[in-house]
């Protein structure tokens, strides 16, 4: 079920807000410390964007689409397997895709349903 209008600016939205925030920065000061270059930062960072290709074969395929690049599973294993293999490229790319679902939760851009792209487990966009 979605969000009333009244319950927009309540107390967790506001909370799923800021924790996207605090996840960006972490990110952000972990890729500083892996001493990664900022010019892949930024070519990276919208990357995971390139799942909503998949709306042009419906919303139920691009709702899976966006929601497997934006949930932190993927990059989490990703970090996990690039920090046991030691390769800190992998690592690097794995704290960029971090950064831009944090990011992502700061704007208020959540996960989606298969109804409708602007239907998101934060609210209607």
């Amino acid at each position: 079920m979605l969000a009333s209008p009244e319950m927009t600016h309540s107390g967790p939205k506001l909370l799923l807000h800021v924790e996207g925030a605090v996840v960006l920065v972490a990110a952000v000061f972990a890729y500083a410390k892996l001493g990664a270059s900022w010019g892949y930062f930024a070519l990276l960072f919208f990357v995971p964007d390139i799942s909503m290709v998949a709306y042009a074969a419906g919303t139920r395929a691009g709702a899976w689409s966006y929601n497997a690049a934006h949930t932190y599973f993927g990059p989490a294993l990703l970090a996990v397997v690039a920090y046991a293999a030691q390769y800190a490229g992998l690592l690097s790319v794995a704290v960029v895709w971090i950064a831009h679902i944090g990011f992502d939760r700061l704007l208020g851009y959540g996960l989606k349903y298969p109804s409708n792209f602007k239907d998101t487990h934060l609210h209607r966009v």
